[in-house]
C-alpha cells in the first residue's frame, strides 16, 4: 500500500527550450516554434511550443515533417548552455523547499516535500509557491502535480498543463487511477499498451480483474509493477544519487579520419576500452541499446543506435557504417557507447522486443 503521509511534487516546465527561446526573444511567442536540428541533416524536433503543436508538431519527430505540417514553422537550433543556466536556476528554486530532489531532465524534477516545513507543511502551496518562483526567476512557466506517489504525481503534473497546477489526494488516488488508460502507466510505451489492449485491458480498472500471476505469466517480473500500478501504489523514493545513464569511450583524431574503411579500423580498439570501463562500472546487466557517435571534418555530429542488450563488435560495425552514410566526409571524433537502463526495462525489451517501437 502507499503511505498516504508523503507528499509529492512533480514540476515540469512547459516547452522548456522553446520557453527560454521565447523569453529571449518574445516576437517568437506567437509564432508556431520549435527548437531541433536541420530537416536537411535528419534532424528531430527537441520540443514544440503549442502555437506549433496545434499542427500537430511534436518532439522526437523529424524536423522535415514538422515543417511538411506547419510550412511557416520557426525551427531554431539548441542552445544548451542557455538551457543550462535556466535549469540550475530552477533547481536552485527546488533547494529551497528540500533536500530530496531527483532532477530527470533540465527541466523536470520530482520533489519529496513530506518533511518540508514550508508553507505550514502544504504541498499544493509549495508546488504554487515553486512554480510562481520560476516565473519571476526564470521568466517560463512550470506545470505541477502533487500526489503521495511519483507515479501519480507525474501524471497529475500533465493533467492542467501548461501553467496549471493538479493535486490528488490520497483519498483521490484509487478513482484517479482505476480511470487512465493503461498507455499511462510508467514504463508502458506503445507495444506494451497495444498488448494490454489487444489482451481486453483499455484501462487501469479493466487491469486490475487480472491476478498477479496472470500479469507475470504474460509479462514476465514486470507483471508485479503493473499490478502495483494500476492500484495507485508506487513506493519508489525521491533519489537525489544521480543514476548512470550510459557508458561510453570516444577519440578525437588528428588529422580526420579519411573515409569509412579507416573509420573501422580505429573500432576495435574503441571497443575494447568500451569493455573496460562497462566492467569497471558493473554495468553489464543493464545495457539496453549501442550507440555510435560520428563528428565531422565541419563539425557536424551525428549518433547512430540501436536495441542491444550486450556489446558487440560486428553490431557497432553497421552503426558506424549507417552514421558516416550520414556525413561521408572525413571525421574528427568516433565514439561508441551503451545506453543503461532499469532492470525493468531490460525485462521489456526481452519480452516485446525493439524499445524504439515502444
Amino acid at each position: 500500500m502507499n503511505d498516504s503521509s508523503r507528499k509529492i511534487i512533480h514540476c515540469d516546465c512547459d516547452c522548456f527550450y522553446a520557453a527560454v527561446e521565447m523569453r529571449d526573444d518574445p516576437t517568437l511567442r506567437d509564432l508556431p516554434l520549435a527548437v531541433g536540428g536541420r530537416p536537411d541533416q535528419r534532424g528531430v524536433v527537441a520540443t514544440a511550443n503549442y502555437e506549433a503543436r496545434r499542427y500537430g508538431v511534436h518532439s522526437a519527430m523529424a524536423t522535415a515533417q514538422a515543417l511538411k505540417l506547419c510550412p511557416e514553422l520557426v525551427v531554431l537550433p539548441p542552445a544548451m548552455e542557455k538551457y543550462r543556466i535556466a535549469s540550475r536556476q530552477i533547481l536552485a528554486i527546488y533547494g529551497d523547499y528540500t533536500d530530496l530532489v531527483e532532477p530527470l531532465s533540465l527541466d523536470e524534477a520530482y520533489l519529496d516535500v513530506s518533511d518540508s516545513p514550508h508553507c505550514k507543511g502544504s504541498a499544493t502551496l509549495i508546488a504554487q509557491e515553486i512554480r510562481q518562483r520560476i516565473f519571476d526567476t526564470v521568466g517560463i512557466t512550470a506545470s505541477a502535480g502533487v500526489a503521495p506517489n511519483k507515479f501519480v504525481a507525474k501524471i497529475a503534473s500533465d493533467w492542467n498543463k501548461p501553467d496549471g497546477l493538479w493535486l490528488v489526494t490520497p483519498g483521490e488516488v484509487d478513482a484517479f487511477v482505476a480511470a487512465l488508460p493503461v498507455k499511462k502507466l510508467h514504463g508502458v510505451g506503445k507495444v506494451t499498451a497495444a498488448k494490454l489492449n489487444k489482451l481486453g485491458a483499455q484501462t487501469c480498472d479493466d487491469l486490475r480483474g487480472w491476478t498477479l500471476l496472470d500479469l507475470q505469466h504474460h509479462f514476465g517480473s514486470f507483471g508485479a509493477r503493473l499490478h502495483d500500478l494500476c492500484r495507485g501504489i508506487d513506493n519508489r523514493p525521491v533519489s537525489n544519487a544521480r543514476e548512470r545513464k550510459s557508458v561510453s569511450c570516444e577519440e578525437t583524431y588528428t588529422p580526420d579520419v579519411p573515409g569509412l574503411p579507416a573509420c573501422l579500423a580505429l573500432l576495435p580498439e574503441l571497443y575494447d576500452n568500451l569493455l573496460g570501463r562497462i566492467k569497471r562500472a558493473g554495468a553489464e546487466k543493464n545495457v539496453n541499446k549501442l550507440f555510435v557517435k560520428l563528428r565531422f571534418a565541419n563539425f557536424t555530429q551525428t549518433t547512430v543506435e540501436c536495441v542491444g542488450r550486450e556489446p558487440n563488435l560486428a553490431q557497432f560495425e553497421k552503426l558506424m557504417e549507417t552514421g558516416f552514410a550520414r556525413g561521408n566526409q572525413p571525421v574528427r571524433l568516433l565514439g561508441v557507447g551503451v545506453r543503461l537502463g532499469e532492470a525493468e526495462s531490460i525485462e521489456q525489451l526481452s519480452l516485446f522486443g525493439n524499445p524504439s517501437l515502444d
